[in-house]
């Protein structure tokens, strides 16, 4: 397939021939393909202005895992020395990856199986990144669901995970934040149910927090085996996450930008507001340091790399065809590279400044329990549904502080779903533009209808085992590794790295770096594969 003729010569590649793009051979081929005028499918839509696309693009990479998991992964992984193969990995592979796949996609305009089409033997790629997407659009957002649901009940008087006093709280229950001395027989009462009860120190006991979300919100069954029923408040969560979901994107990508403009930056706010008052809390100076002081004996280990590379690619939200369609939309000639290299600072900047947030309150939480901060860390459901709402319900004006919270979770969740959606339906709607493309509202609701029915399997009984398969294997890292191993193959050495410089010629108006195409044919496949 031949690209188009570049007015700048290049010494390191071949000379390109005459003759029409890849995009227009694209163009050509899908409507030779669907036999049908150009005339009569609507066009492709485009982004309003160039903060539109930014703005999306940070609220697609920035999301739950920088908030809730890079902070735990730096402290478990040598703090400090964590960031050597972070920074690593993120020069090597997760930016030039980034700048790829926007790339691709806006020099094609064409979404996540489109652009397979210039190198049709890896077309399985794009197959492979859409099933992915499409599980991660069915169980990333149950989280949603489980954020509102707390959000509500922050609502309440009392916060109810703050007390053992409720229809769900067992004979068990009891705070962890009680300090007594054993040694001396001291018994201290907990009043469970609305009776008083009496009970030892040392007794082994179970958190109103950890009760609160077992008994009350999961009702957890005893195995994936059990699945029980639905958990209808969560059902009603979940129900209000998709319709919000529906109509941030709806219209098309000029209202998808603007809500994005909301949906991205709100939640900074949150995060400073929710700094600020960690760090005016006793302990908190404590829980900083363990998140930041360096342990490099645990670059040995090899989980350090691993975690590392897979923290890189699954905050940036690569292969999954979302950055190639919302790449898909910009101007031809918009000048991509700076937009890549800004929003990759916006994206690694959020997770250190997270970090800060989180292990404030997490060493004031220590500090109360009279514990270490080893002993109260947690990532992912652990960190938002246990340690942060244990730590909240300690502060004056607790309901406060957990509606904060709870409200930057969503937010942080909410444009990473939405713009997850809009890259999986701009993927089919490319692919098979006859059918799709004028019903593009209709294909969207039916996508969200479908994926609300299969994500009601993850909001039983036994709802959290589904979530937690999905969460491990569909997109997981040695999923994630593969597919980006073989997207980088496909670009740098099926298609040839040289035609890809081309391209961006074409549109940049210059050449890029030499080191794009090093990390490209080198780097990258050598970090996936070791």
């Amino acid at each position: 397939m031949l690209i188009r003729k570049s007015s700048v010569s290049h010494s390191d590649g071949p000379p390109v021939s005459d003759g029409p793009s890849a995009r227009d051979s694209i163009n050509g081929e899908t409507e030779a393909r669907d036999k049908v005028p150009e005339e009569v499918l609507p066009p492709r839509d485009h982004w309003t202005t160039r903060l539109d696309f930014i703005f999306s693009c940070i609220g697609f990479s920035v999301g739950l895992g920088n908030v809730w998991r890079f902070p735990y992964l730096c402290y478990k992984n040598g703090g400090g020395a964590f960031l050597i193969p972070y920074f690593l990995t993120l020069f090597f592979a997760g930016v030039p990856m980034f700048f790829l796949e926007l790339a691709l996609g806006q020099y094609l305009s064409i979404g996540g199986l489109g652009v397979w089409k210039i190198c049709p033997a890896f077309k399985g790629v794009g197959y492979g990144s859409l099933i992915v997407a499409a599980w991660a659009n069915v169980y990333y957002i149950v989280v949603l669901a489980w954020t509102i649901y707390y959000l509500f009940m922050s609502m309440a008087s009392v916060l109810p995970w703050a007390t053992c006093n409720n229809w769900w709280n067992t004979e068990r229950c009891g705070s962890e934040y009680v300090r007594c001395n054993a040694t001396a027989n001291e018994t201290f009462i907990v009043v469970i149910n609305g009776a008083n009860v009496t009970r030892s120190c040392g007794t082994d006991v179970v958190s109103p927090v950890r009760e609160f979300w077992e008994l009350n919100v999961l009702q957890v069954s005893s195995g994936v085996h059990e699945q029980g029923r639905v958990r209808w408040p969560l059902a009603l969560t979940l129900l209000l996450a998709w319709v919000v979901c529906y109509f941030c994107i709806w219209k098309g990508v000029k209202w998808t930008g603007k809500v994005s403009w909301f949906t991205s930056m709100f939640p900074y706010v949150l995060l400073l507001i929710l700094l600020i008052r960690g760090a005016t809390l006793d302990g908190a100076a404590e829980g900083i340091v363990y998140y930041l002081y360096p342990n490099f004996a645990k670059l040995k280990e090899s989980t350090v790399w691993i975690e590392a590379v897979t923290q890189i690619f699954f905050t940036y939200g690569l292969v999954l065809g979302t950055q190639i369609a919302l790449g898909s939309y910009n101007k031809y000639h918009n000048n991509i590279l700076r937009d890549a290299y800004i929003i990759s600072a916006v994206n690694t900047g959020t997770s250190l400044f997270a970090g800060f947030v989180i292990f404030s309150v997490i060493g004031f939480m220590a500090k109360e329990q009279g514990k270490s901060v080893a002993e109260v860390a947690q990532s992912g459901t652990g960190l938002a549904f246990l340690v942060y709402p244990s730590a909240v319900a300690q502060l004056p004006i607790s309901q406060l502080w957990s509606i904060l919270f709870f409200l930057m979770l969503f937010f942080v969740g909410l444009d990473s779903q939405f713009c997850a959606l809009e890259g999986f339906v701009t993927a089919i709607s490319d692919e098979w533009p006859r059918l799709f493309r004028k019903r593009k509202e209709l294909v969207t609701l039916a996508v969200c209808v479908v994926a609300y029915f299969v994500g009601l399997s993850m909001i039983t009984q036994g709802g959290i085992y589904i979530f937690e398969m999905f969460n491990f294997y569909s997109v997981s890292g040695i999923v994630l590794l593969v597919l980006i191993f073989f997207e980088c193959i496909a670009i740098s050495w099926a298609y040839g790295v040289n035609r890809f410089y081309d391209a961006l010629n074409d549109m940049l108006g210059y050449y890029p770096s030499l080191w794009w195409k090093m990390c490209w044919t080198i780097a990258t496949p050598v970090i996936c594969v070791v």
